[in-house]
């Protein structure tokens, strides 16, 4: 599935606010949707990409021989899950930012495993 799509797939998951394809490297979102007045997409992105960079760097630093599978911000309201794709799609993470009250975090996390690996970029 091409970004439109993905990011649309992302927004059926139950509880779905918003959802956004970043590139870590430069900090740039590659498409985005959902979002709104409570949740500034863009701003967020760029702000996850710092938590990946920080993450990556720690691994790196143990000298440990693992991959980041998802990053989970837990708020009061809501679930922020950080999906780091496979490397052959690059230095790209899916960000997705859940109602806490209408979500189901295994379901979702689920579903963001199932949209990477339908994902071409």
């Amino acid at each position: 599935m091409n970004i439109e799509t993905a990011l649309k797939e992302a927004m059926t998951l139950d509880g779905a606010i918003g959802v956004a394809l970043v590139d870590y490297e430069s900090g740039m979102s590659l498409g985005t949707l959902g979002g709104g007045q409570g949740l500034d997409l863009e701003l967020a992105a760029a702000g996850n990409t710092e938590v990946v960079r920080s993450k990556m760097r720690t691994l790196a630093s143990l000298d440990m021989n693992d991959v980041i599978e998802d990053i989970l911000i837990t708020l009061g309201r809501q679930y922020h899950l950080i999906r780091p794709l496979t490397s052959s799609k690059g230095s790209l993470f899916l960000y997705l930012a859940l109602d806490r009250s209408r979500s189901n975090l295994a379901l979702a996390r689920h579903g963001l495993k199932r949209i990477e690996n339908g994902l071409e970029v």
